[in-house]
């Protein structure tokens, strides 16, 4: 550039490899190269050095230009090539740490809930022992409460059982001594009318001793007829007659026998003796043997 010229700005831009209007083609290299084209120089003077220097180079020149180029882009992609395998590798490497790190995870979630499960089953284990007991607890307690109340039940159901038999004892009693009662006056009222025996030489055997005992009883003879009736029935004059049933003994089948022991301790053998209890018996019960007869005729004992 010359001293004294204005400074000049030129912009240079480079053409496609395709040749246009604008381009210089240089028909000695093998292929079609651009060339550089001047713009906006206007009011500036560009020397032939500059101008040469700007020229197309020349064929090595361009090829090494292109090869270095090409290896560029070579590494370029085998940088690109390394970082994706690299990528991977370490893409890899983490999912593969993420994964142990999960299945530790895993594995210590496993041994908490193995624990919990442990701590729940002993805690479900001293429940149901507890409940046990208690049931058992319970089950002893209600025994005992139910044998108590067995036993106040049976208390019970006897003392009631003793009550209605004393009741029913005390009714029967009651009964009797109004029959007797309504029987003495009877006895007293209705005279015997059958066949009236002039002694007691006309018996024999207990029935001759009863009819001797009556008289001496301070009853007549007239009252003989139905004391013997009575005593038939009852045993058939045997000093030996037993019921089976009742327990009743001897020929006025006291009831118990034992009863006639007031009036002498051979009661189970001794026919006056017998005799003379039911003669005691007859007179404070029914005034009479025909009182004590009408009441047998009526309600079949005396």
């Amino acid at each position: 550039m010359v001293s004294g010229e204005h400074h000049c700005v030129a912009q240079w831009s480079e053409i496609d490899f395709a040749g246009h209007a604008r381009s210089k083609t240089v028909e000695s290299w093998p292929v079609r190269v651009a060339v550089l084209a001047v713009r906006n120089v206007a009011g500036c003077k560009i020397p032939a050095a500059d101008l040469a220097g700007s020229l197309p180079p020349t064929k090595g020149h361009f090829v090494n230009r292109l090869w270095s180029r090409v290896g560029v882009r070579a590494t370029s992609v085998g940088l690109l090539v390394l970082g994706v395998v690299g990528g991977v590798y370490l893409g890899q490497g983490r999912d593969v740490q993420q994964r142990t790190a999960g299945a530790q995870l895993v594995v210590q979630a496993d041994a908490d809930d193995m624990q919990l499960l442990k701590e729940r089953a002993g805690e479900h284990a001293a429940a149901r022992a507890w409940r046990t007991q208690a049931e058992g607890d319970a089950a002893a307690k209600a025994a005992v409460e139910a044998k108590a109340a067995a036993s106040r039940a049976h208390t019970l159901e006897q003392s009631a059982i003793a009550k209605a038999a004393a009741a029913k004892k005390a009714a029967e009693v009651k009964k009797q001594q109004a029959s007797a009662k309504t029987n003495t006056d009877s006895g007293k009222s209705v005279p015997y009318n059958g066949p009236i025996p002039s002694s007691c030489s006309e018996y024999s055997g207990n029935r001759a001793i009863g009819c001797a005992l009556m008289l001496d009883a301070g009853f007549k003879i007239d009252q003989f007829p139905c004391l013997d009736n009575l005593f038939k029935r009852e045993s058939g004059w045997n000093q030996r007659a037993s019921n089976s049933g009742s327990g009743a003994y001897g020929i006025p089948q006291a009831l118990p026998g034992s009863k006639m022991a007031a009036f002498g301790a051979d009661w189970k053998t001794s026919a006056a003796t017998q005799i003379k209890w039911g003669l005691n018996y007859i007179e404070g019960r029914y005034s009479s043997p025909c009182g004590a007869w009408a009441h047998s005729q009526s309600t079949g004992w005396y």
